[in-house]
């Protein structure tokens, strides 16, 4: 039972430091998840990573959230998901509230607003790896639909202005139309 206990140790103090140590969003979380639960403990593969992302992306509500809950059910099951999202919520609740305390005093002070506009450029710098790795991670399927899923997407949202629930909610039905083909050409074959 003490390897149990363990693991939902790490899992809660990797959430809680990840979480801890997160500015400018989900994307850079998921990064930072990445490198803990696929590189460093080796709890998910890269492939586990990418559904994660997706599932976690197309789900409502926050991102590291509901990473948490993904990557905690599949440590620990219902605990783990209970764990994991207690420590990624913890620290910015504490954040928050002691900021609260004090916002008018960081609201007019100039380092804070300095080191916050600084900040802006490491989180853009995660978020670009993020995008990277999603990216490549789809053109290593050498899919011609899902890379042209992607470049649409792209356009749709970027230049377009178009929903990211629309495409999101597009992507995934076109996802179950191709499953649903595959499905039926596998079943024909066997026939």
């Amino acid at each position: 039972m003490k390897k149990d206990y363990s693991k939902l140790w790490t899992l809660f103090r990797s959430m809680f430091v990840l979480s801890a140590c997160t500015f400018g969003g989900g994307f850079v979380i998921v990064s930072l998840m990445k490198k803990k639960f696929v590189e460093e403990l080796k709890w998910l593969d890269e492939d586990e990573m990418l559904d994660v992302t997706a599932i976690t992306q197309s789900a409502p509500g926050p991102l590291p959230v509901n990473a948490s809950v993904i990557i905690g059910y599949r440590m620990a099951g219902v605990v783990g998901s209970l764990t994991a999202i207690l420590g990624t919520i913890l620290p910015p609740m504490i954040i928050i509230s002691i900021i609260s305390l004090f916002y008018e005093q960081f609201r007019t002070n100039p380092y804070i607003a300095t080191a916050l506009q600084v900040m802006r450029a490491g989180v853009a710098a995660v978020i670009f790896d993020v995008v990277i790795n999603l990216a490549g991670n789809v053109l290593k399927t050498k899919r011609v639909l899902y890379i042209s899923m992607m470049v649409l997407a792209f356009i749709a949202t970027y230049f377009l202005d178009v929903s990211a629930m629309l495409v999101i909610l597009t992507c995934l039905g076109i996802g179950f139309l191709d499953l649903a083909v595959t499905l039926y050409k596998k079943k024909k074959g066997e026939a």
